[in-house]
């Protein structure tokens, strides 16, 4: 038998960490979140100077980071974390990352392949199983060559509408095998609509006397919120945002905003009996908290859904789904509307400014704060039972200018305005939450002020779980323990990470406090000290 040579090859070889880091550079990817354990040492190891790290203080802020990035940039914020326990640690934020539809690529460490086998100290069983079903790619690599293509697969699923998290388990010994080079790609993220559902939505749109437009994140998302305008003043219909939404999609003074609609069935369904045709956009149909009888979907509404999320329109129980991109979508149903001949319908009337007193009212904060904010800033708010108050007391101006958690799930909103801030250095933006929720995540203060992030913190100290309070009364549930937070000094706290604090007891002193926090070059808390009163959530009976 002859043998014969192998066919002469041209590709060369590289290492698995620098095609990763190649990869990042084609994919555009700037800085790397993370925080380091042995098992990530050789990926980690001369670190190039093009690429930040951003180190974060505990994996679930790295990755409340690298979502405020990511909607910052619309590009996918990547994650290092460290094996198992850095997961662990992370998954409350993995969730909001799945929930608010965020692009990231999570990568963690894992324990060498060779001892593998021997349940070795901090590897991870079937690591891939730890984070789903939140993450919409997972898999740890079945050869170290292939660990460049896993991550390239889980830019482009991270990426693909609806965006979300992925996740990568690689083995500590890894990075340093030999792989061929891979290219960065185009992989298009645009869907267009059915145009005969679109004529549908049309033709109703054309015969209905009351319609309703309910915009969702999608729209923000996808920086679509001018087109929803143009589209809203064409239809001339009332636009509502859907309950629990994590981003502002229309302008809250355009003068055909109606408001908010809550997340429990009968106050939706009474807000909406007016209107004959409801749109929902960018958004479920619909995000519920609490039980009670959803008539909305007892057949004398219309409902139709513009969606880039199948899985949306696969759980909305009536009416017409169509799974569209935004942007695409919107543009479609712009030139398809004939102009309307129905009246402009009126929108909500914003309250009058509330006034100072001593305790200081929540709502002469809100408005205040509204007041203090630079017109360009962001707000990335973690306050769940001032949120009635803050929507009426500080309306938004619309596109890239407010985020919070779609999961309910605390600890978010602080690091995640320090991804924002490092996402739109040019800007200030604003981080709007409750002494309760601040705990969660607190260390996140640290990275803002080694880095002098342009961020203004705004600590709402009720002493408590306000939430948890108003819950407790809806319900009719007395002798709740732990709901109470005494002694907590978030001044003390901030200082001792770097970062300028002061605190604010007195409504004559807010004014000048948020100015001086508004324009001091970094980053700065403001702690004000709040009635401990709380509003009552969900209180109408059906």
């Amino acid at each position: 038998m002859s043998s014969r040579k192998p066919a002469a090859t041209k590709s060369k070889t590289v290492t698995v960490k620098q095609t990763t880091l190649d990869l990042l550079r084609g994919f555009g990817i700037k800085r790397v979140f993370g925080n380091p354990g042995s098992t990530e040492l050789p990926f980690l190891s001369d670190w190039p100077d093009d690429i930040d790290y951003v180190l974060a203080l505990q994996e679930a802020s790295a990755v409340g980071m690298a979502d405020g990035y990511a909607q910052a940039t619309r590009n996918a914020g990547f994650v290092n974390l460290h094996s198992a326990a850095g997961v662990g640690n992370a998954l409350g934020n993995i969730y909001t990352a799945h929930r608010n539809q965020t692009p990231l690529v999570i990568t963690a460490g894992q324990q060498a392949r060779s001892i593998l086998p021997l349940q070795a100290f901090l590897y991870a069983e079937r690591a891939s199983e730890f984070p789903r079903p939140y993450v919409k790619y997972s898999v740890e690599p079945a050869r170290a060559e292939d660990v460049p293509a896993a991550i390239a697969r889980a830019y482009y699923t991270a990426m693909q509408p609806p965006c979300g998290p992925t996740f990568v388990s690689i083995p500590i010994d890894d990075w340093t095998h030999a792989t061929s080079p891979i290219e960065a790609r185009k992989v298009s993220r645009e869907i267009g609509p059915d145009m005969d559902a679109m004529q549908a939505l049309v033709k109703a749109l054309g015969a209905s006397k009351h319609p309703a437009l309910i915009v969702g994140p999608g729209i923000d998302r996808a920086g679509a919120v001018d087109l929803m305008v143009r589209v809203a003043e064409k239809a001339k219909a009332s636009v509502w945002v859907s309950p629990f939404s994590a981003r502002c999609s229309f302008p809250e003074r355009h003068p055909q905003f109606a408001g908010f609609l809550h997340a429990s069935p009968g106050q939706l369904s009474d807000a909406l009996r007016p209107h004959d045709l409801v749109v929902v956009i960018g958004a479920p149909v619909f995000t519920f908290h609490v039980e009670g009888h959803a008539a909305i979907f007892d057949g004398g509404t219309t409902i139709f859904q513009i969606t880039d999320d199948p899985d949306a329109a696969a759980v909305t129980p009536l009416g017409t789904s169509i799974i569209a991109t935004m942007k695409l979508a919107l543009s479609a149903l712009l030139g398809l509307l004939p102009d309307s001949k129905r009246a402009v319908p009126k929108g909500r009337t914003l309250p009058p400014a509330p006034r100072a007193a001593d305790p200081l009212p929540v709502e002469f904060l809100l408005h205040s704060l509204s007041q203090a904010m630079p017109e360009d800033a962001a707000l990335v708010e973690e306050v769940p039972s001032h949120r009635p108050a803050m929507q009426k007391f500080m309306p938004m101006r619309g596109q890239d200018s407010f985020y919070t958690m779609s999961s309910g799930g605390l600890g978010y909103s602080l690091p995640a305005s320090v991804g924002m801030a490092l996402g739109r250095p040019n800007n200030r933006t604003v981080c709007l939450i409750g002494d309760g929720s601040a705990m969660y995540s607190i260390q996140a203060l640290w990275t803002a002020a080694q880095r002098k992030l342009p961020l203004t913190i705004v600590v709402i100290n009720n002493s408590g779980y306000g939430a948890m309070r108003s819950f407790s009364q809806v319900m009719q549930v007395r002798n709740v323990p732990g709901l109470e937070l005494p002694g907590i000094d978030f001044v003390k706290l901030a200082e001792s990470m770097g970062c300028d604090a002061v605190r604010v007891t007195k409504a004559a002193e807010l004014g000048d406090a948020l100015k001086r926090a508004m324009a001091f070059e970094g980053t700065s808390l403001v702690e004000v000290v709040v009635d401990s009163a709380v509003p009552l959530l969900y209180a109408q009976k059906h």
